[in-house]
């Protein structure tokens, strides 16, 4: 079986100056990457995305992308009048990419879409995102029959839209990690209390880098996946946690996500028989989000990581008491 991936870049949802743009793909090269093959996929449908967004919110959507182009919330996040066409592409390239995985005609996969998905709640778009492309997706492989699914969410940004859609799903698994007193203001440690062990956010300080993921992936997330067992792993991968990103401040070169996607992977193939599919989500400089997905996709294949030498300028705080309070709210210890 091979890695595959699917492509939705979206070329006609734009707007004006914004950084969620078609030009955050411009430097990406998938030809140039190893071992990998592109998948063909169709829009998803309106019952497809109904199983995490409500009728009215889709409509609504709808009919501001119909009068579009315009600004629908303060993030801002534009719509025009192609993006419902664009975000029923986006989540149906979030769609073929799982079902290929999970009925076993990939090893694993990366389905590289805009818009992006993880802030879209179920009552409303946000966030620069429309559909919440990786829970539609997540919802579908719950639906298929895998028994438990886990989202890893390591953008810089909080997932709320993905978390409020399994709030109260015993089957769905979310883990963020995210820079704290950032948009969209959500994801405390202990804001879940009903769901320990199963909804799981480490904020972190901002600069927090390489070291500061390696330690929060080894001490909090491997043992908090290995305690939920999920059937597949959903990514929800921003690469807006790059040091040099120019909406955050976190602290992760281009090694370090390879590194954390390698975790994830051998993580995978520990828990759940290798079955994860990566999902594109912010990161708003080119060279980082081209880097990033090239070292994803280095990670999913067990290719050799690409040569990027950017590691932080910036020094790395301590996330020791953070670790430990996690470990004990979840019962890891």
């Amino acid at each position: 079986m091979s890695t595959i991936y699917t492509y939705a870049p979206a070329p006609e949802h734009a707007f004006p100056d914004h950084p969620e743009r078609p030009g955050r793909l411009d430097l990406l090269n998938l030809d140039a990457i190893p071992g990998i093959q592109s998948s063909p996929f169709s829009a998803a449908s309106v019952d497809e995305v109904s199983r995490i967004h409500t009728d009215g919110m889709i409509a609504q959507l709808e009919a501001a992308c119909q009068a579009g182009p315009g600004i629908i919330d303060y993030a801002p996040t534009f719509v025009t009048a192609k993006s419902f066409e664009s975000a029923l592409l986006a989540a149906g390239a979030s769609l073929a990419a799982s079902r290929a995985v999970v009925k076993g005609q990939a090893k694993n996969a990366f389905a590289i879409v805009r818009p992006p998905g993880h802030h879209a709640e179920p009552e409303r778009a946000m966030g620069f995102c429309l559909f919440n492309n990786i829970a539609i997706a997540a919802q579908d492989a719950l639906v298929s029959g895998v028994e438990r699914i886990l989202v890893v969410d390591y953008d810089a940004h909080h997932g709320n839209g993905t978390e409020k859609a399994f709030w109260n799903n015993p089957r769905a698994g979310y883990f963020s990690t995210h820079q704290e007193n950032i948009y969209p203001g959500s994801g405390a440690m202990d804001g879940a209390p009903h769901a320990k062990g199963r909804i799981a956010d480490f904020p972190l300080p901002a600069y927090a880098g390489d070291k500061c993921f390696f330690r929060l992936f080894d001490e909090a997330l491997a043992p908090l996946a290995k305690s939920f067992q999920p059937g597949l792993i959903l990514v929800s991968a921003g690469f807006d946690a790059h040091w040099n990103d120019p909406l955050t401040s976190l602290g992760l070169s281009s090694a370090g996500y390879y590194a954390i996607s390698r975790k994830l992977v051998d993580l995978a193939d520990e828990i759940c028989g290798g079955k994860i599919v990566f999902v594109l989500e912010g990161g708003y400089d080119p060279r980082n989000v081209a880097n990033g997905i090239r070292a994803v996709f280095a990670a999913l294949t067990g290719s050799e990581p690409p040569r990027v030498d950017d590691p932080s300028i910036h020094p790395e705080p301590d996330i020791s008491k953070r670790v430990d309070f996690f470990r004990k709210w979840h019962a890891l210890d």
